[in-house]
C-alpha cells in the first residue's frame, strides 16, 4: 500500500507528453492537453502498458499532433474515449492503475466452432480497402474516408507528371506512389510498425536523407562559374529574399485567415520553399515543423518542375528587350587548385560564422571536394551515382509517407501553396532587380537575367535563362554566367536555412 502510495504522489507531478496527470486512489487520471480530436488509441482497458508506451494520438485544431505516453507501468482501468472523438481541455481520457511490477501471461486461444459462411463472409469484407473507406467516413472522420481517395487521386497526379511530363520524375515518381501507399485503408504502411514509418523515422526526422541528398548535389556541382565572377554570389544572395518575405506572409495569413495557424517555426519552414532547393526544404521543415514537411516537400519540388513555366514571365516583365540582348564577357580558366581550396575555405567561412549550417554546407562541400580533387574517382562516382540515387528513392517514399489525407487535407495546405508560388515568384524577382542593379554599377555589362538563376533549382534555373536569352539574341550564350549565379544560390539557401535554424 506504500509504494502504491508513493506511486500516485509521483506521478502528480508527471506528464504523460505534456497531458496533464491526477493521482486518485483508483489510479491516475490521463487527460487531454488541449482542445483535440482522437486520432488513434493504442489501449484498451484491462490491457498492460510500460513506461514510454503510446497510450493515445491526439490532432489539435492546426494539424499538431501529441502523442500521450505511459510515465509508468501499470493496468489501463478504463478507457473514456474512442478513436475521431473530439476532447476537450482537461477531459479524462482514460485511468491507469500504476503498479511496481507488470505480469503478463500468453492467452492459449480457446476453441470455437467454425461460424457460419454469412459470418464469414462479413469479417471477411471488413478486412477491405473498400470498408475502410466506408466505416471511415460514415464513422470517423472525412479525411480517412472519401478523403483517402483524393489524396490516392493526388498520387497519380504526382506519378503523371513524373512520368508523362517528366517534372521532377526523380522525386515526384517516389513521392506519389509513397503517397498512395500512406492511404491504402487498413494497410497502416505508413502508421507505427509499416514501412514507410520506419524509413521517414530513420533518415527524415534525422535529417539523414536530405544531407545525403545535398553530398550528391555537390559531387555534380562545379564551381568553376562562381569562381570566374564572384559578383554571382551576390545573385545567389539577393534571390533568397524570397524566403524572408515569405516567412512574414505566412505570420500574417496565421494573423488574418480563420482556420489558419502557423507558428513562426512554421512559418520559417514554408518560407524555405522560395529558396528552390527541395532538400534544404526538407531538411529545415523536419527540424522545425515535421507536421507541414509532406505538403511543403510537394510545393518546393512542383515548383522547381515548374521553372521553366513560372520563370520567364517573371523575367520578362522585369526586364527591357535590350537588357536581354546583352552579351556577357567570356569568363576566365579556373585553375584545379582554386576549385579544391573553394570547398575548404566555404566551410571554414562556415565554421566561424554559421555552424548552424554546417551539416548542409558541410555535406555539399564534401561532395565538390571528392568530384574535383581527382584522386578518389570511385568515391565521387558512387557518391554522384549509386548513393545519391538509392537516398533519393527512400527519400521520395518517405516524404510520401506524410501524404495521408488526415495530415494533408486541411485549409493550411491550400495556404502553404499559395506562400509556395509566391516565395519562388519573389526570389526570381529578388535576383534579376539584383542583376539589373549591377549592370548599372558594373564596369563590364551584366545581363540581368541571369539573376533569375540565383534560386538554387540546379541546373533547371539556368537553363531557363539560357534559353530567354537565345530568343532575344541567338549568339547570347549565358548559360555558364547562369551556372555562377545557380551554385550561389544553393549555398545561399543553405546559408539561409542555418540563420533560421540558429534563430529558432
Amino acid at each position: 500500500m506504500k509504494i502504491k502510495t508513493i506511486l500516485l504522489i509521483l506521478l502528480g507531478f508527471c506528464t504523460f507528453a505534456g497531458a496533464p496527470v491526477q493521482a486518485t486512489e483508483d489510479g491516475v487520471v490521463i487527460a487531454s492537453p488541449s482542445d483535440a480530436k482522437v486520432i488513434r488509441i493504442d489501449i484498451a482497458p484491462g490491457r498492460s502498458v510500460y513506461s514510454g508506451d503510446i497510450l493515445v494520438v491526439l490532432k489539435d485544431a492546426d494539424g499538431t499532433i501529441t502523442e500521450l505516453k505511459a510515465g509508468t507501468a501499470g493496468i489501463i482501468e478504463s478507457l473514456s474515449v474512442e478513436p475521431y472523438q473530439k476532447v476537450k481541455q482537461g477531459e479524462q481520457i482514460g485511468i491507469i492503475t500504476p503498479s511496481v511490477v507488470v505480469a503478463e501471461r500468453p492467452l492459449a486461444l480457446a476453441s470455437h466452432e467454425l461460424p457460419d459462411i454469412g459470418k464469414l463472409v462479413g469479417n471477411l469484407f471488413r478486412t477491405t480497402g473498400v470498408y475502410g473507406i466506408i466505416d471511415g467516413q460514415l464513422e470517423r472522420d472525412w479525411t480517412v474516408g472519401i478523403g483517402r481517395i483524393l489524396m490516392i487521386c493526388v498520387g497519380l497526379i504526382l506519378l503523371y507528371l513524373g512520368i508523362f511530363k517528366q517534372f521532377e520524375p526523380l522525386l515526384l515518381i517516389p513521392i506519389g506512389y509513397g503517397a498512395i501507399l500512406a492511404n491504402i485503408p487498413l494497410a497502416g504502411i505508413a502508421e507505427p510498425g509499416g514501412i514507410l514509418h520506419y524509413i521517414y523515422e530513420v533518415g527524415i526526422v534525422t535529417g539523414i536523407f536530405p544531407l545525403l541528398i545535398f553530398m550528391g548535389v555537390g559531387a555534380l556541382t562545379d564551381f568553376g562559374p562562381m569562381i570566374a565572377n564572384p559578383k554571382t554570389i551576390l545573385l545567389g544572395g539577393a534571390a533568397q529574399i524570397g524566403i524572408f518575405a515569405t516567412l512574414l506572409g505566412a505570420l500574417s495569413l496565421s494573423e488574418f485567415v480563420p482556420g489558419i495557424a502557423f507558428s513562426l517555426r512554421d512559418a520559417a519552414s514554408i518560407g524555405i520553399i522560395g529558396g528552390a532547393d527541395g532538400p534544404t526544404a526538407i531538411f529545415l521543415s523536419s527540424q522545425l515543423s515535421p507536421r507541414l514537411l509532406g505538403s511543403i516537400a510537394i510545393a518546393a519540388y512542383s515548383y522547381m518542375a515548374l521553372v521553366p513555366i513560372i520563370q520567364p514571365p517573371i523575367m520578362k516583365w522585369l526586364t527591357s528587350k535590350e537588357e536581354r540582348q546583352i552579351k556577357m564577357v567570356q569568363m576566365r580558366h579556373v585553375s584545379k587548385l582554386e576549385k579544391i581550396i573553394l570547398p575548404l575555405l566555404v566551410l571554414g567561412i562556415c565554421a566561424l560564422l554559421l555552424p548552424t549550417a554546417a551539416p548542409l554546407i558541410g555535406m555539399f562541400m564534401v561532395g565538390n571536394l571528392a568530384k574535383e580533387c581527382g584522386v578518389i574517382d570511385r568515391l565521387s562516382d558512387t557518391i554522384k551515382g549509386p548513393l545519391m540515387y538509392t537516398v533519393t528513392i527512400f527519400l521520395g517514399l518517405g516524404v510520401g509517407s506524410k501524404l495521408s489525407a488526415d495530415k494533408f487535407l486541411n485549409l493550411e495546405t491550400l495556404g502553404i501553396l499559395v506562400l509556395g508560388i509566391v516565395a519562388f515568384s519573389i526570389g526570381t524577382a529578388g535576383g534579376v532587380l539584383m542583376a539589373k542593379l549591377m549592370n548599372k554599377l558594373s564596369k563590364t555589362q551584366v545581363n540581368p537575367l541571369i539573376g533569375a538563376a540565383g534560386v538554387s533549382a540546379v541546373p533547371m534555373a539556368a537553363r531557363v535563362v539560357n534559353k530567354v536569352g537565345l530568343e532575344a539574341n541567338p549568339q547570347n550564350h549565358l548559360i555558364m554566367h547562369a551556372m555562377g549565379a545557380n551554385v550561389s544560390g544553393v549555398i545561399g539557401s543553405a546559408v539561409a536555412a542555418g540563420v533560421l535554424l540558429a534563430l529558432l
